[in-house]
């Protein structure tokens, strides 16, 4: 065959990137022809995705597959879920759109209630409850500024949007829509029963399409500004965690994942959604994956304290390197402290250092003071709550996991991964390192009808990228007394 080349768009919460892929029928490889920073921006109060620079900067990408001769033939986007922006009825974009991290939802629960109650927004669309999930922000949207949303035509997640910017057509990918709380998890559509009680009008909603689906090419004012060129514009699995998985190098169906970055999203891959009271009082979420799976999995306050903590060193005018961070934390005592990742505490920016220090402080621990002692903390009570998910999710699936597969930025650090080898007992297969581009590739070469299925696609994977795998040592009396430690705190 001839070689197919493509540009996956992966945005992330700091970062975004394009990906050129190159595909010879046996081989992915991949170079980065763009990186730039993703910076929200907070004005009037209101935190929000600078979403126009974004674009100037997927268009920058464009452009350079262009100057380089790459001859794209395709094009996806995958992003971070549940944001989104209005469209007016003259088509144009009504407002930035807000960041999940803006504290308007804050407590929105108690407000939905009156509507509708947790148990059935649950047994309807079996996603995890978290105050920013889109179901919630639309709720916060009809309290605060119901004006907006009754001149409001359409809503478009962030990928979604995108994409109109670049094709003029609008559509509702499946796996980003799944990510919000509004679809009906068996049926694989709206859950417009939902929504009504809310009180969002359903024509507010750009008809669902599933991954592989082709928009066609860009606007004619988009092509001649990044130089003519015969891309089209593909919904890949947008939702970033939906690609990653893709790109995991499982050989078999039975494997537990860890899609690892600022989040660490950890589950298996299912193919029907798995909801019942215990899913539910587990507050486990059922996401939607590529080529009709179901991601059922847990939300993990991931990287984040970690990327915080760093910009926090940052701000007092200490820049240390990753490396740097993970030598000082292997030179510091083991379990002195522990923190549960998930709690409120660690959600917001701010001096992560502090408020770590102030959790060790209200559970009587030892205050990690030192760089080493803050970053071991964060890996180790990390690597235990890998643990206690996985032996979680053995439970409401019945049965057990021989690996855990490591995907995303996190596989960098090796230290985490060994970590999470020894704590949950469990071998550990980390990379690829790039998995969201890479899914999202995949997912192109699908549509293009060069790849299958997912379990070619996860062939090419395992041939394409250098893996890294950790055995547990056997040293596992201290793993036990520190989680027994750990169970205590969450």
């Amino acid at each position: 065959m001839a070689e197919l080349k493509m540009l996956a768009i992966d945005l992330g919460a700091s970062s975004g990137r394009g990906i050129v892929g190159s595909f010879d029928g046996n081989k992915l490889t991949l170079r980065e022809n763009h990186r730039f920073s993703n910076d929200p921006v907070l004005v009037n109060g209101r935190f929000t995705w600078d979403i126009l620079r974004i674009f100037f900067e997927i268009k920058n990408s464009i452009t350079k597959t262009v100057i380089d001769g790459d001859n794209v033939s395709s094009m996806g986007i995958d992003t971070w879920g549940v944001d989104y922006a209005f469209i007016d009825k003259n088509g144009r974009m009504m407002a930035n759109p807000t960041h999940y991290r803006d504290t308007r939802t804050v407590n929105i629960t108690d407000y939905v209630k009156q509507f509708v109650s947790p148990e059935e927004i649950y047994k309807v669309t079996g996603i995890q409850a978290i105050d920013f999930n889109t179901l919630n922000q639309l709720a916060a949207d009809r309290r605060d500024d119901p004006e907006m949303l009754a001149r409001a035509d359409k809503m478009l997640f962030i990928p979604d949007l995108l994409n109109y910017f670049l094709t003029g057509k609008m559509a509702t990918e499946y796996t980003i829509a799944s990510t919000g709380m509004i679809l009906d998890a068996a049926k694989r559509d709206f859950a417009f029963d939902l929504t009504d009680k809310i009180g969002i009008d359903r024509s507010i909603f750009a008809p669902l399409v599933q991954p592989c689906n082709n928009l066609g090419a860009l606007l004619p004012q988009i092509n001649e500004e990044v130089g003519k060129n015969n891309i089209k514009v593909v919904n890949v699995a947008s939702h970033d965690t939906a690609s990653a998985v893709i790109a995991v190098p499982a050989k078999n169906k039975d494997f537990i994942y860890i899609s690892s970055g600022t989040w660490s999203l950890m589950g298996a891959e299912l193919p029907e959604p798995l909801i019942n009271d215990e899913t539910r009082t587990a507050n486990y979420t059922n996401e939607g994956g590529a080529m009709g799976t179901i991601r059922f999995l847990k939300n993990i306050m991931g990287l984040w304290i970690l990327q915080e903590s760093r910009r926090q060193w940052k701000r007092e005018g200490n820049e240390y390197s990753f490396g740097q961070m993970e030598a000082w934390a292997k030179e510091a005592t083991p379990f002195a402290s522990l923190i549960n990742p998930d709690d409120a505490s660690f959600n917001t920016p701010g001096n992560m250092p502090e408020k770590i220090r102030d959790y060790c402080r209200k559970t009587g621990q030892h205050v990690p003071e030192t760089v080493g002692e803050v970053v071991r903390c964060i890996y180790e009570s990390l690597s235990l709550k890998y643990r206690y998910t996985v032996e979680t999710i053995e439970r409401l699936m019945g049965k057990k996991t021989s690996m855990i597969n490591v995907v995303g930025g996190g596989t960098k650090d090796t230290f985490l991964s060994q970590m999470t080898a020894d704590a949950c007992g469990t071998p550990v297969c980390a990379g690829p390192g790039e998995a969201t581009a890479i899914g999202n590739l995949m997912m192109q070469a699908i549509a293009a009808g060069e790849i299958k299925d997912l379990s070619e696609a996860r062939e090419v994977v395992a041939n394409s990228f250098e893996l890294k795998h950790y055995e547990p040592t056997r040293e596992r009396g201290a793993w036990d007394a520190a989680y027994e430690r750990f169970c205590k705190l969450i």
